[in-house]
């Protein structure tokens, strides 16, 4: 059984069991419930709301971590305009420890 849930404007497939790094949630060690897009358990597909009504997605928070820095420059010329800049997302590493189709 995987499902597809919606977290931080992404889309994932998860499966039981299976991690995964997504934008920052909540504090480490805590449950936290992601919203089930589509569910498929044998070949049977739940995607409509009706059904999605009673689905749901659990996962437990593992640890922050910071993702890749990224570094912009804006530069214009024949006016010595320079600014450098750097930002660095912080990530969420969760557990998915149960898909339930209710």
């Amino acid at each position: 059984m995987y499902a597809v849930v919606k977290t931080g404007g992404k889309q994932y497939r998860v499966e039981q069991g299976q991690t995964i790094l997504v934008d920052r949630l909540s504090e480490p060690g805590t449950e936290v419930e992601l919203q089930p897009l589509m569910l498929v358990d044998n070949g049977n597909v739940l995607a409509t709301p009706q059904q999605l009504k009673d689905a749901s997605v659990t996962a437990r928070v593992l640890e922050e971590q910071r993702g890749p820095k990224i570094n912009g420059f804006l530069y214009k010329s024949k006016s010595n305009n320079r600014k450098r800049w750097g930002h660095r997302q912080i990530l969420a590493r969760i557990e998915i420890t149960d898909i339930t189709k209710g």
